[in-house]
Order: C-alpha cells, then sequence, then structure tokens
C-alpha cells in the first residue's frame, strides 16, 4: 500500500496517544432542555482534545462520523482558517512538531492538523461504522492516502461526487471548481454484510416505486416482471430451466444475473414463462404472452432499497446555496455563515443503511461549523421516526475572534452553532434538547504526578464518567468526607482523593477504611485510589473492585 510522508509525520503519527483527558464540564445556561438531552452534546474546544475526551464513554460505539474540515484553500476569508495558520494550529505545531514546523508548507500542516484527529476518530468509530469526509481538489489526493493509512484501504467504499457550487465562481480563472467530493470509509468493511437471501453491504430505501401489479398470495408480497437481460455485465451463458426450457440473452444483451443467481430465482419459483397465469392483486387473473421468460421483482425487496449512487444529484442533496438560505432563514440575516452544508446533503449520507431500519445511533460531526449537522439529524428523526442522536465538537470563541471571516462581520461559531440549534428545535418543534460543554481541566498520570490536581468535585464527576460511561446525574450527592462519588446501578463508587499532593502520597484504601465503609454499603464498590494496603481476600470480602491513580485510571472497570 502506497504510503503518504509529509513534513512532520513522524512527530504526529502517534501524537494522539500522549494528548491527555479531560473533563466535559455542562453549561447549564447554554444547555436546552428536552428529550435526549444526555445523549446530544455541543462541546466547545480544540477537536483534538474534545475527541480525546470523548474515548472513556463513545470509544467503538458512534455508528456514523461526518466531517467538514478546512479545504486548505488558501483563501482568508473563512470561519476556518482555511490556510490552517489558525493561532491554534501554529500553536500546536510549534509545540508538536517543533523547529521542524517552521518550513512546512501549508500542505504539510494541514496534514499535521488531520492525522492525528482521524486516528481519535477511527477509535471512536463502532467496528459496523461509517465515517464520511467532505473535501474539495486542494486535498482530496493526500486525503485519500491518509485514509488509507488510518483506516486502511480495504476499508474504501466510495468518492462520492457532489455539485456544490449551481453558478460560476467569480475567482475562477481555468476551470470553474463547483465539484466537492465526500470519501466514505468504514471501521471494518466485512462488519457491514448483513446475512439474508443475499448478501449486502449499504442500502439506500427507495421513497418512489413503480407499479407492482402481481401478488401470488405465498408471503413474498406485491412483484413486477422484468426481463432476464440488461446492460449489466455478466459472462453470456446459456441457460436451462427446471422445465426443461433453455434461455440466453439477445444480440447485444447479456444476462442481468450470474448463472448462480438465476439458478436460485429458478429453485424459488421465481421465474415467469410465456403462457404462465399470473395473479393480479385485486383478486383477477392474466395469461403472460410477453417475452419467453422473465423474473419477479418483488417491491419488498426494492422497498428494502438499493446501492447508493457515487454521483450526488442535486434534486436529492441540493446546493450550497441551500445551506445558506437555510441557515439565513433561521437568524433572518445572510452574514451568518460562509456556504454551510445543506442539512439535505447530510440527511442524504444518514439514510444510507447497513440493515433495513438501522435509524437509531449517534453521528459526530467534529468540525461543527454552522451546525448543519445537529439541525439534519433532528429533522430526519422527525421524518422517519427515527432515534439518532448527536454530538458536535466547534472551536472555541476566541480562537474565531482572531479570524478574518469574524472582522468581516460574520458571527462567532459558538454563537451560531449553540443558536442555530436552539432556533431549529423551536422552529420544527423537535422534542430533542442539548448539553452544551466546555473542555475542564486535564486528567492524565503526567498532570496528576506533576503536582497539576483538580479538585475533588471535578475529579469525582471525571471518575464517575469513566466507570459509567455517563454524565454524573446528581453532583449534590457526592460527598468528599467519605470518598463517596456516586451509585451507578447495582456499584457504588469511591474515590480516595484529596487536592494536595503530600496528603495524596499517604492515602490509601486502609482495612479501617474498607470495614467502616463495607457496614454502610455492603454492595459491590468500585473504588479509585493512588494505594491499596489490602490483599485480594480482602478485596473480595468486603466486595471491593481497586483501580489504581493514576496508572490505572482510564482501564475499563466492568
Amino acid at each position: 500500500m502506497a504510503s503518504l510522508n509529509f513534513k512532520g509525520k513522524s512527530a504526529v503519527w502517534n501524537h494522539h496517544l500522549s494528548v491527555p483527558y479531560h473533563t466535559l464540564e455542562s453549561d447549564p445556561k447554554r444547555s436546552l432542555k428536552g428529550e435526549n438531552v444526555d445523549e446530544n452534546l455541543i462541546i466547545e474546544g480544540d477537536n483534538l482534545l474534545a475527541l480525546k475526551s470523548l474515548l472513556p464513554k463513545y470509544q467503538g460505539t458512534i455508528k456514523r462520523i461526518y466531517i467538514d474540515p478546512p479545504y486548505n484553500t488558501g483563501e482568508e476569508k473563512w470561519v476556518y482558517n482555511d490556510k490552517v495558520n489558525s493561532p491554534m494550529i501554529r500553536e500546536w505545531v510549534g509545540e508538536v512538531v517543533g523547529k521542524q514546523g517552521e518550513d512546512l508548507t501549508r500542505h504539510d500542516k494541514w496534514l499535521c492538523m488531520m492525522a492525528p484527529r482521524l486516528k481519535l476518530l477511527r477509535e471512536l468509530l463502532a467496528d459496523d461504522g461509517i465515517i464520511y469526509i467532505s473535501i474539495d481538489d486542494n486535498e482530496s489526493h493526500n486525503l485519500q492516502i491518509l485514509l488509507n493509512e488510518v483506516f486502511f484501504e480495504e476499508n474504501f467504499l466510495a468518492r462520492l461526487i457532489w455539485r456544490g457550487m449551481h453558478t460560476v465562481r467569480n475567482s475562477s480563472k481555468d476551470f470553474n471548481q463547483n465539484t466537492e467530493f465526500v470519501f466514505v470509509y468504514a471501521r471494518n468493511k466485512s462488519a457491514l454484510i448483513t446475512q439474508g437471501e443475499t448478501e449486502s453491504y449499504l442500502r439506500y430505501p427507495m421513497d418512489k416505486t413503480e407499479s407492482y401489479p402481481y401478488d401470488d398470495d405465498d408471503g413474498k408480497g406485491a412483484y413486477k416482471l422484468d426481463p432476464l437481460h440488461a446492460r449489466n455485465f455478466y459472462t453470456p451463458y446459456v441457460y436451462k430451466f427446471r422445465n426443461g426450457t433453455k434461455w440466453e440473452a439477445p444480440s447485444g444483451n447479456y444476462p442481468r444475473y450470474s448463472e448462480e443467481s438465476l439458478e436460485e430465482l429458478d429453485a424459488a419459483g421465481e421465474v415467469v414463462f410465456k403462457g404462465d397465469v399470473l395473479k393480479k392483486g385485486d383478486g383477477s387473473t392474466t395469461t403472460y404472452s410477453g417475452e419467453s421468460v422473465v423474473s419477479k421483482r418483488y417491491l419488498k425487496r426494492v422497498q428494502e432499497g438499493v446501492p447508493p449512487s457515487t454521483l450526488l444529484l442535486s434534486e436529492l442533496v441540493g446546493f450550497n446555496k441551500d445551506g445558506t438560505a437555510e441557515l439565513a432563514e433561521l437568524f433572518n440575516d445572510d452574514k451568518v455563515f460562509n456556504q454551510p452544508k445543506p442539512t439535505s446533503l447530510i440527511k442524504w449520507l444518514m439514510r444510507i443503511e447497513r440493515k433495513k431500519d438501522d435509524k437509531e445511533y449517534t453521528v459526530l460531526d467534529s468540525f461543527a461549523g454552522s451546525g448543519s449537522t445537529a439541525q439534519a439529524v433532528l429533522d430526519l428523526n422527525k421524518e422517519d421516526g427515527g432515534n439518532r442522536k448527536f454530538i458536535l465538537i466547534q472551536i472555541p470563541e476566541e480562537i474565531h475572534k482572531d479570524t478574518h471571516a469574524y472582522e468581516a462581520g460574520f458571527r462567532t461559531v459558538p454563537e451560531i452553532t449553540c443558536e442555530r440549534v436552539k432556533r431549529a428545535i423551536k422552529k420544527h418543534g423537535h422534542k430533542d434538547g442539548f448539553t452544551y460543554s466546555t473542555l475542564g481541566p486535564a486528567i492524565d498520570a503526567e498532570t496528576l504526578l506533576s503536582g497539576s490536581l483538580p479538585t475533588y468535585n471535578e475529579f469525582a464527576k471525571y471518575v464517575y464518567y469513566l466507570a459509567t460511561g455517563k454524565n454524573h446525574p446528581t453532583e449534590s450527592k457526592i460527598k468528599e468526607t467519605d470518598f463517596f462519588v456516586g451509585d451507578a446501578g447495582p456499584e457504588s463508587i469511591y474515590l480516595v482523593y484529596e487536592k494536595d499532593m503530600e496528603k495524596l502520597k499517604k492515602l490509601a484504601i486502609t482495612l479501617e477504611w474498607a470495614q467502616g465503609t463495607h457496614k454502610k454499603d455492603s454492595g459491590k464498590k468500585i473504588v479509585y485510589a493512588p494505594a491499596c494496603f489490602l490483599d485480594d481476600e480482602a478485596l473480595e470480602q468486603y466486595n471491593i473492585k481497586f483501580v489504581s491513580i493514576p496508572y490505572n485510571l482510564f482501564e475499563r472497570t466492568e
């Protein structure tokens, strides 16, 4: 497999492993109450740090990811700085890549920025999950090779083509670049195969179907008749049916099915011969008198979907101008966000199903921009009765204020994203809500050992999050004096900790503490502590699972 070499690659390729975990601090004032409030999440912060902080709860669980990263066009008047020279990226390149980063090209910088983020996105993606990445010609060639390295070439699914611009660009100097691409990769392509009458990967549900006049009352439902030949190439062959009839494709055509598939149709009684009597859905009958042999095409199978096309039709997915119009309608203002993606594009992508009625999963967008993904998820749920959730990650407000787009009068990204979702929920009558969060302090072994210690409440909330995969439901129940964090079903969670390095060095699970706690709480207990003075027999006696901090902090507790 070809690999992509760029300056800074050696410094960033495994950088995601050293990125610290951060707490996620909810902001009730920016959050919105409603259904799914705990599952729907908007995070403000560096998306590299935010992605790492999602791992304890979401690693290997996200079914769909859509990202629209900077295209690296060299334009300066975008909400995301497309020269990848924003203060955040400049600082990050300086810290991670070092002096080598001083002479990086803009393509090198873009790849340095994308590589660790894609690594974390892959960790978050479920085994049967799919990632969609929008891009244009500026970095599409680099991106595909990078994706082949991160997601592996065998998991490539498609490169979709979308005409985003419906007019000629005034800035066009040679070709009018009005198309963009959406790369589609699986976490594990083999996990997308579904077992049934045939093996299939992905299906797009058909909204419209032709007339299917026949029904044999055999439980297979309505069907119509299709010829056995088509332009879809299969090696020509002569087939002999069970009734002795021979068939081959007419001159200039090819069999529609492989010989094995035609044999299956014949065995299932799904082949019709001239002179056969057919039953109509209204109870009447007709004698087939068309071509000598045809097959039955069942409505049920068509409704289960067809393979999605790699050419995205404008009437189905819209243009960039449609995204602009959607946003302007919500804000009563044209100057909101430059070229946001239309919700119709994202909804089309989310309609692609691994299996029928696959409508309950989480959609992650780590380059949230104007919040199109959240609105698309909300609207699609309302249209098809789905139960999808969204997680958005957006750049901090102070970073956005340093861009030319802000100086030109565009709103700040956090203001747009959060407000857009609120307005869309209100305008379209959605019942959903969301939790708005910012990145809290880093919690990792290096940070803790250096003496940079979080408060008890901050640490308690995070160990609850690590142990359960959920945000703490009742923070008022945290009792620092008892080292009690909270209840999680049949288990209780404890944290033996103080925000004082000298005291922390002396803390441990002792026999006295274990006995006293067991009298009040005899059930199963997960106890995070710097040390433990009990042997395995005593731990079992007092129903304690010991988790060492900081070294084993992020191990799974189940």
